[in-house]
């Protein structure tokens, strides 16, 4: 059995991660702390240890995915758990069953943590008032996805050493994406000077508000950028014309070679996934293994995981 360090006990007196907005700075660091324990253990020939043995998860992905649904499986298991992914296509809610009875009825097995994703905003907080375990907010909606900023944070530490002071431009669908809201909130709490690039249609009215500067030029918004952080086309979220066509908008605010020479010579190349190749950043970037540090957001995105799932899970 794979043997970590051992740090002090780590204290978080609220039972749910609905959101970053939820966390104070020293809960982030907690986390952050934490997860940087996971990292050499996720390497390791022997992965798994028993902090969570004898403890229930369920993940309840009520839309697609890959990446999350996959490392919150894979985080729960290497800590001991018992985990069990519902399919929702096979399940009560494509019969008309809502979201508190299925609530109800998830209580009524006694489950440690609930992880779960949701297209409508508040479905994780709605959630946490149902049952009596801990629930984890694995994207809602367009308001939050706290593990991701979480990750991205961990990986920018990883290579940085630090956030504060780092200047990072986050680009592409601002109006639609959950990815950047928890981003902005978590970036701007650590130190980070935050950019938001976007065209007018796909930036939030008084984006300004959450303290960044939003800009609709791609070059201006990446000049002298530590970190370029690009977010996918929420097309399933659009209703309505709000790009005249791909190929466009990869001319005027996808990632390319050129673009990126407005940042800085060193800068980090960054993406939430899936990527759309050819739209919102080129393939030579995002295969770049000096400057994409898309994997690493993968391989770190389980030590994140890992963290809240050990910190979070209700105690007895």
């Amino acid at each position: 059995m794979a043997v970590i360090k051992k740090l002090k006990a780590v204290k978080i007196e609220q039972n749910h991660l609905l959101g970053i907005q939820d966390l104070s700075f020293s809960q982030v660091s907690d986390i952050l702390k934490q997860a940087k324990t996971f990292i050499t253990l996720n390497k390791s020939s022997s992965k798994k240890i028993d902090i969570l043995r004898g403890k229930t998860q369920i993940n309840l992905f009520f839309e697609p995915s890959t990446r999350t649904q996959s490392s919150f499986e894979l985080a729960g298991k290497r800590l001991g758990a018992d985990v069990m992914s519902m399919n929702i296509v096979n399940s009560a809610i494509k019969k008309g069953e809502t979201l508190i009875d299925t609530a109800m009825t998830l209580n009524a097995m006694h489950p440690d943590i609930i992880v779960i994703r949701h297209q409508d905003s508040g479905a994780p907080n709605l959630l946490s008032q149902k049952v009596n375990c801990s629930v984890i907010n694995a994207g809602d909606g367009r308001r939050e996805h706290p593990t991701q900023a979480l990750l991205d944070a961990l990986t920018i530490i990883n290579r940085r050493g630090k956030v504060e002071g780092l200047k990072i431009a986050i680009c592409g669908d601002i109006l639609h994406s959950r990815v950047a809201r928890s981003n902005i909130y978590l970036m701007n709490m650590l130190g980070a000077e935050v950019n938001v690039v976007a065209p007018k249609t796909l930036l939030p009215h008084s984006i300004e508000r959450l303290g960044v500067k939003s800009f609709t030029d791609m070059k201006k918004g990446l000049d002298k950028c530590d970190i370029v952080m690009m977010l996918r086309l929420q097309n399933e979220r659009m209703h309505g014309s709000f790009l005249p066509s791909a190929r466009e908008y990869y001319e005027y605010f996808g990632l390319t070679p050129d673009k990126l020479k407005m940042a800085k010579k060193d800068a980090l190349i960054m993406h939430p996934g899936p990527m759309n190749r050819g739209v919102e950043i080129d393939t030579s970037l995002a295969d770049d293994i000096n400057r994409s540090v898309i994997r690493e957001q993968v391989e770190l995105g389980v030590a994140i995981r890992m963290a809240c799932l050990k910190i979070f899970c209700k105690k007895e």
